[in-house]
């Protein structure tokens, strides 16, 4: 599992944006296809998570729920960042609590789980 660690997180974050864009209905942006819509929301995370993967820590123990904290608050802090001030999307409050929730539940939760079996 260990070098399917990135893999699994950038597959939490695009369930995290499937769903969102789902729950919203959201398929598309204005003028654009889905696929775009898509990439686009995902993009600030999916920047963030690769710093996230830059650091040392997270390479050196891929599995342990304290690499899974340390990814976690790397791409949800600089995620909600890029979004807001590089990408001019919305960080509504109730996006922030939701974004924060899910992905702590998954980029940790899946550590978790695999550390106990």
């Amino acid at each position: 599992l260990e070098g399917l660690a990135p893999a699994l997180d950038l597959l939490v974050l695009a369930v995290f944006v499937l769903l969102g864009r789902s729950e919203h209905d959201s398929t598309a942006v204005e003028g654009g296809s889905a696929v775009r819509g898509f990439l686009t929301t995902l993009a600030p995370f999916a920047i963030a998570l690769t710093a996230a993967w830059a650091l040392p820590a997270t390479r050196r123990s891929p599995l342990t729920v304290r690499t899974g904290l340390t990814v976690w608050a790397t791409t949800i802090i600089a995620g909600l960042a890029l979004r807001s001030l590089a990408f001019g999307d919305g960080i509504a409050p109730a996006f922030i609590a939701v974004a924060t929730g899910f992905t702590a539940l998954g980029l940790v939760g899946w550590r978790a789980a695999a550390t106990r079996t």
